[in-house]
């Protein structure tokens, strides 16, 4: 449970506020609906996979086995496409959110600084970083309900119906990919099927209750993030026309002060759930990648 969460909790902290430029609040608010619906589907059919076939290669072993060597390989391919990708944009957000501290440096300093020195890291001690990842992620589901206990009081619901639909029904399929990153990378927990003591039962019990934390926390995030002052206050800097990857601190700026402590936690234990899914993700394409290669 905790790796399925680490792996994706940097999801609740940046990228899913993008949706709402293309989508507005109701665009993606029914993007997410359907994402969810997807992800709860594929989530329990990948964990039968993973119970019948408790191999590290994941996708790549359950298409190897099932329709053969050739498209095994593109299956293995896609997956790691998405492990090689996705560290990057978690790099760029951890970048973003450190120069909320440090205006003076740019993010993309940040953002490679954090790249070398957290891969770094998994390579010295692949255990140590997942035992530290565990431990984070812990943190950042704490920080979450943190965060919604102190935006909640200020939720209003007309702060969701403002300008709810700008780019009309093509903005809820906009919308989409931006919805997945509230969920994207929980199938990594099948590639450590492998190492799990009775998998037929324990990924059931991990994997559920995993894309169940996910879901709710998905729903606290979005209702107590848009709904302070509405979505473009947690898309755009005040003063700015540029999209941020920092939600959240934007969005309790409109109920405390920057300078007070709980905007300075958001953004040191936010770190930390972006750290997780960074260490997790790494980890979780280490394998795979090396099974693809036999």
């Amino acid at each position: 449970m905790g790796i399925g969460v680490g792996y994706v909790i940097s999801g609740m902290y940046f990228g899913w506020n993008l949706g709402l430029a293309e989508g507005g609040t109701l665009g993606l608010a029914i993007a997410t609906i359907f994402v969810i619906i997807m992800y709860l589907t594929f989530t329990f059919s990948y964990t039968e996979m993973a119970c019948a076939i408790p191999k590290a290669g994941g996708a790549f072993e359950y298409a190897n086995r099932g329709l053969g060597k050739q498209l095994g390989f593109v299956a293995g391919i896609a997956q790691n496409i998405e492990f090689v990708f996705a560290p990057p944009a978690i790099a760029a957000a951890i970048g973003a959110y450190l120069h909320l501290l440090h205006p003076g440096v740019g993010y993309l300093a940040f953002a490679i600084g954090a790249y070398l020195i957290f891969t770094a890291m998994n390579i010295l001690g692949v255990k140590l970083a997942a035992s530290f990842e565990l431990v984070v992620t812990v943190l950042a589901v704490i920080e979450l309900l943190i965060f919604a206990g102190v935006t909640l009081p200020a939720f209003e619901f007309s702060n969701l119906q403002q300008n709810a639909l700008p780019n009309g029904y093509s903005g809820i399929f906009a919308s989409i990919p931006f919805a997945i990153w509230f969920f994207l990378a929980i199938e990594g927990v099948a590639n450590v099927a492998e190492e799990t003591i009775n998998p037929q039962k324990n990924v059931l019990i991990g994997f559920g209750s995993a894309i169940v934390t996910l879901v709710v926390l998905c729903i606290i995030t979005f209702l107590s993030a848009v709904g302070v002052a509405g979505w473009e206050a947690v898309v755009y800097p005040p003063g700015s026309t540029e999209a941020s990857d920092s939600p959240l601190p934007l969005a309790i700026a409109n109920v405390i002060d920057s300078s007070h402590i709980l905007y300075k936690l958001l953004i040191g234990v936010g770190l930390l759930g972006l750290i997780a899914s960074f260490h997790g993700i790494i980890l979780a394409g280490d394998v795979p990648l090396l099974n693809l290669g036999e």
